[in-house]
């Protein structure tokens, strides 16, 4: 069956945290808008944006060493971790008003405060923890970070972390008690609900085939359904928000900003505590630092989640290789993702990336012994037998010519490519991703709605108090920001958080 005809204002490709972000926005916005929104699953939030498939960080650069590196001089360059933890301010300011306009009922059900530490074990790494410390202890947005080079204070931090470690090597470690836990998997499913209740059209288990440009400069895709029925949906603009999957989307509509940019997969897994009492003796996110010449998406962490009202214990992420660009994709979405004008870029970073291959192939052969090796530099007591392998989500990182990096630069970071004329936008890469959600969705917005900025500006200020400012150069608003955000998403509420933990174990 075909049916053609059904027109649009805009159509979202995809139910993850992007599209689920981008279109509360647009409701907010313009809530005469007609909104359509595809998903190829059965429900929202099932592939990057899933609880289980990513750490639930609140990436926010409190404990990510990768966001603050050492310079030649011996001086710590923090201007990226400013700049993170600048975006996850924005991000809490529009949940905030998410639960203030009762579109949120209760936001414990998708953040909860949780401590964010480093540890780093060696004199060469303590020495670097000690500078980093310096570097951004005095700045606002890391204010209450605390340093401690004392197993005693340690010990009360990281209980079980630090049980029977050997005293042999200098350890250090830093805390913040202001980082998050994040269900973003929660967070989608109630955005796509609250979509779902105000007139946006959401269809699942329908898969985009194709996307091509009208004469009339609108876009028409074909679209099918899980019974093989066929659908035509014309749309004045279209997000791709389909995470792996956006890539092979931006090459069908065909517009030469999508050309010259390719894609490579690395899969993630996760150990997962099975054993509740162990599970109870930790309380925080502890970031470690990459190994020499691991890929930043390799920095090791051992994460108190809450998942379900229960609260879990993981560790990772371990990388693997799979040719899929979605969990749920096909083992020849790499090889068809290589065109004609890509074709030389992935040939490039074929040859420049050796290191990163290698170690995929160590990562992939590694046995359960030897991730519980690493596990041990974490946890020295751990025992195999208390730990499960689970395996997350599939990331593609973006590979693209640059002028710094020359030809087939693999990129680590999130990335939105859209069109001249602002039409269609696609969204591509990893982290920090799902924490950054609504910055990098107010750049959509700003890419492709310029003529609808000034009217739109007050609105935006209203959802987002600090848009268009910087909160380091307005101390006075960051304050009133932290303190608005933490009251409305009950942040500050910690004893609450121990004793529910408590009963949902007992």
């Amino acid at each position: 069956m075909s049916n053609r005809g059904t027109k649009t204002d805009v159509i979202l490709i995809g139910a993850g945290i992007m599209s689920a972000t981008l279109g509360t926005l647009l409701k907010e916005l313009v809530p005469e808008w007609k909104m359509t929104m595809f998903e190829k699953l059965e429900s929202p939030g099932e592939e990057s944006s899933n609880e289980w498939n990513n750490a639930g960080t609140g990436h926010s650069a409190l404990c990510e060493l990768n966001y603050t590196e050492e310079k030649s001089d011996g001086s710590i360059d923090i201007s990226k971790a400013v700049k993170i933890n600048e975006q996850f301010q924005v991000s809490k300011q529009f949940w905030s008003y998410l639960v203030d306009s009762n579109l949120i009922e209760k936001p414990q059900d998708f953040i909860r405060p949780l401590p964010h530490m480093s540890l780093v074990q060696g004199e060469e790494d303590v020495r670097f923890l000690k500078k980093r410390f310096k570097a951004l202890s005095n700045n606002p947005l890391f204010q209450g970070m605390e340093y401690s080079e004392d197993p005693e204070q340690l010990n009360e931090w990281i209980p079980l972390v630090m049980q029977d470690r050997a005293d042999n090597e200098p350890i250090a470690a830093t805390k913040i008690d202001s980082g998050t836990d994040v269900n973003f998997g929660a967070l989608t499913r109630m955005l796509i609900n609250h979509l779902k209740n105000n007139d946006v059209d959401v269809h699942y288990q329908h898969q985009v085939k194709k996307i091509k440009r009208t004469s009339d400069g609108h876009w028409e895709l074909k679209v099918r359904d899980a019974n093989g029925n066929v659908f035509y949906h014309t749309a004045k603009f279209v997000f791709i928000g389909a995470g792996g999957g956006s890539l092979h989307l931006l090459q069908k509509s065909g517009i030469p900003e999508g050309k010259h940019i390719g894609g490579f997969p690395v899969s993630g897994l996760f150990m997962v505590c099975n054993n509740p009492d162990i599970v109870e003796q930790h309380h925080a996110k502890v970031y470690g630092k990459a190994k020499v010449g691991a890929p930043p998406m390799s920095v090791p962490h051992l994460d108190t989640r809450f998942i379900d009202n229960k609260k879990s214990l993981l560790f990772g992420p371990f990388a693997g290789f799979s040719p899929k660009f979605l969990k749920t994709g096909s083992m020849f979405d790499l090889i068809t993702s290589v065109k004609p004008h890509n074709v030389l870029t992935m040939l490039a970073a074929g040859v420049k990336e050796m290191a990163l291959t290698k170690y995929l192939i160590q990562q992939v052969l590694l046995s359960k012994e030897k991730r519980i090796e690493e596990l041990r530099e974490f946890i020295p007591t751990a025992k195999a037998e208390d730990w499960d392998l689970i395996v997350a989500g599939q990331r593609v990182q973006v590979i693209k010519d640059t002028e710094a990096g020359g030809k087939g630069t693999l990129q680590f970071g999130t990335e939105v490519v859209s069109s001249k004329d602002g039409s269609i936008a696609a969204l591509l890469g990893a982290s920090p991703g799902a924490s950054t959600a609504v910055h990098v969705m107010l750049q959509v917005i700003e890419k492709c709605f310029p003529q609808y900025l000034n009217e739109w500006e007050p609105k935006i200020k209203e959802m987002i108090p600090s848009y268009g400012a910087s909160l380091l150069a307005n101390p006075d608003l960051l304050k009133k920001v932290q303190t608005e955000t933490a009251e409305t998403l009950r942040l500050n509420e910690k004893e609450a958080v121990h004793g529910e933990r408590a009963s949902v174990l007992s």
